[in-house]
């Protein structure tokens, strides 16, 4: 293919990167600004940018993680697995619908731990353990988010997810 004298050669993979890659670093730029809005110094010596959210309406973080964490206007909701926060166990033989709403109710206990509700979600990601269950899934998702406007949403199949549950769901939230 020939160009004409007076174009510009298009850039091709390796030097069209640069004008990409100018876009993604302006972009995460971005995000850490938003995310330190709140004013931190430097995240290695200053936490107060952000802080972690807990309740006892939600199960406990089985690891070294936060329930939820608020930074500035967005909160992150770490994934919900349907454990009953009561009895620290998955109810035996629960359906793909029971699990999808336990773990929902769990991702709005979090969320009203800081005086926020399932309307101020814009994004989900939510793991399946079957792919074959999204459509059941999907009818216990839309009673928790059913408006006009729902959260975005990725749904992945996992191989597996902790303690056998069939779906896991993470939240992001905007004051």
């Amino acid at each position: 293919m020939t160009t004409a004298p007076h174009s510009p050669p298009r850039p091709g993979p390796a030097e069209g990167g640069r004008r990409n890659s100018r876009r993604t670093l302006l972009a995460l730029g971005a995000a850490a600004v938003l995310i330190a809005g709140a004013g931190a110094a430097s995240a290695d010596t200053d936490h107060t940018w952000h802080r972690a959210i807990s309740t006892p309406d939600a199960p406990a973080a089985i690891g070294p993680y936060s329930q939820g964490i608020s930074a500035g206007n967005l909160v992150f909701v770490s994934g919900q697995l349907p454990i009953d926060p009561a009895t620290g166990q998955i109810p035996a033989d629960a359906s793909v619908e029971e699990q999808t709403r336990r773990a929902l109710r769990s991702v709005q206990a979090v969320l009203e731990a800081d005086r926020l509700s399932l309307d101020h979600v814009v994004n989900t990601t939510v793991y399946l353990a079957d792919l074959d269950d999204f459509a059941r899934f999907n009818a216990a998702y839309a009673e928790f988010f059913g408006s006009s406007a729902p959260p975005a949403r990725a749904t992945v199949e996992v191989a597996r997810l902790p303690r056998d549950a069939k779906v896991e769901i993470s939240a992001i939230a905007v004051r």
